[in-house]
């Protein structure tokens, strides 16, 4: 049974078999997503969180730093994230003040495995806002491409979805 679901940022996708648990700041929480890419939107797929996770990249930062990298974000919509990103395990936060309470945030290895993700997003995002600024081949200045690759067969995938590709 597929269901239609949407946020308050307009973005709406099709899943099937997924039990609606909670919302928080607007974006509907899944508990149990029938894809890989469900699971992910379900942990990471609301605006704020990836550009939080862009920021992070760089290194550990404070909440006030944090605010002023990403224009736009209110407070108490950052500390929400914050707090779920550490409970799916994908930053740290490290007390540096106790009085008042005070940390630092920093990505886990799990929540760096997302910048490949963040660049596929930025090099999409670059060629169909401005070409110009999409990322280029420095020996030639062609446009790159990112492909499917699967490193057991040493061979590109370049048909997506295909019978013999299977996501797990």
């Amino acid at each position: 049974m597929s269901r239609l679901l949407s946020s308050n940022l307009q973005v709406t996708t099709y899943l099937v078999c997924v039990k609606v648990t909670t919302t928080i700041g607007g974006m509907t929480e899944r508990e149990d997503a029938s894809s890989p890419l469900a699971q992910a939107l379900a942990r990471v797929g609301d605006r704020w969180t990836l550009l939080l996770v862009e920021a992070l990249l760089a290194g550990p930062l404070r909440f006030n730093d944090l605010l002023g990298q990403i224009p736009g974000l209110a407070p108490n919509i950052l500390s929400e994230r914050l707090k779920r990103l550490e409970r799916d395990g994908l930053l740290t936060a490290r007390p540096y003040s106790e009085r008042p309470p005070r940390s630092e945030y920093q990505l886990t290895d799990e929540g760096q495995e997302l910048a490949g993700a963040l660049r596929l997003l930025a090099h999409w995002g670059a060629r169909h806002a401005d070409p110009s600024t999409a990322p280029r081949h420095l020996a030639c200045g062609t446009p790159i491409e990112a492909r499917w690759y699967c490193p057991t067969c040493d061979a590109l995938v370049d048909e997506l979805p295909r019978a013999d590709v299977h996501f797990v």
